[in-house]
């Protein structure tokens, strides 16, 4: 899944969104590993997972569930320029799923074994907004939940991928700063976070960056983040090609614009795009 991961950071990318169309519009599905989105700002994590939904569907025109604990009202402001250049009828390939507890992820996820004999087109890509706020509040209970959610959302994509053509991918984001720890400030494993690290091998990190003056409030215009990927696997191959992209460790900057937009671009392009 970081193969569509690096696709939406392409494809809204204007240096490389010029020059490259024709590498942006499919991928191999080499690293179809599961991911988990990490990071201090939950807005942030949020636009970025409903830019990858809307970049898949139209993208790749694969369907997408998104899960999420509440209800968008409008579009992410974030989104508002990085969503012009897309087709408005992507949305319609997007099922926006409001699972509001942990029962009814559990639920809507397990009915996905029965509804998909009925679906014409499975889902390919399974996505979770703030899988913290699934876990409950008791640490305790946490580690349990985790263990139960995370194999269910496993078990469901490899289902989906035995029932289709496409490989099912499945990216959740997860609020370090409700959890009261900062990546950089783990000095122990976190029992939670280590759970997780079994089920999602792949980790695209999102951490503002302090280095570029003071830092603004998050998501407010001149706020910069670094994203950057690490975790298992090694390659996403081009399509066509033997040379594969490297995801893991590439190095990506996210700014936002005076007008309030994402803004992406590689710190590296030899690396991360070639």
């Amino acid at each position: 899944m970081a193969d569509i991961l690096a696709l939406v950071l392409k494809c809204n990318c204007a240096q490389l969104r010029d020059n490259n169309d024709r590498k942006l519009t499919s991928i191999s599905g080499q690293n179809a590993l599961p991911c988990m989105i990490v990071g201090e700002s939950c807005n942030i994590k949020t636009s970025l997972l409903f830019l990858t939904a809307v970049t898949a569907a139209s993208e790749l025109g694969v369907r997408v569930l998104f899960f999420t604990p509440t209800p968008f009202q409008s579009l992410p402001g974030l989104l508002q320029d990085s969503l012009a250049c897309l087709n408005p009828d992507s949305l319609k390939k997007i099922t926006f799923m409001y699972s509001r507890s942990q029962e009814e992820l559990l639920q809507d996820v397990a009915c996905l074994h029965e509804s998909v004999r009925q679906a014409a087109v499975p889902p390919a890509l399974l996505i979770v907004d703030r899988l913290d706020l699934y876990l409950g509040l008791q640490r305790e209970e946490q580690a349990a939940a985790a263990v139960h959610l995370s194999a269910l959302l496993i078990d469901t994509a490899s289902f989906l991928t035995r029932n289709s053509e496409e490989p099912c991918r499945v990216i959740v984001s997860f609020d370090m700063e409700r959890q009261g720890q900062m990546p950089w400030e783990l000095v122990a494993p976190d029992p939670v976070l280590s759970i997780l690290d079994r089920y999602f091998s792949v980790h695209c990190t999102l951490d503002q960056d302090r280095h570029s003056g003071a830092p603004s409030p998050p998501g407010e215009p001149g706020d910069a983040w670094q994203i950057y990927f690490s975790g298992a696997g090694n390659t996403v191959a081009n399509s066509g090609s033997n040379q594969g992209d490297q995801i893991l460790g590439c190095l990506w900057k996210l700014t936002i614009r005076p007008n309030g937009t994402m803004e992406f671009s590689p710190t590296s392009m030899e690396s991360c795009v070639n």
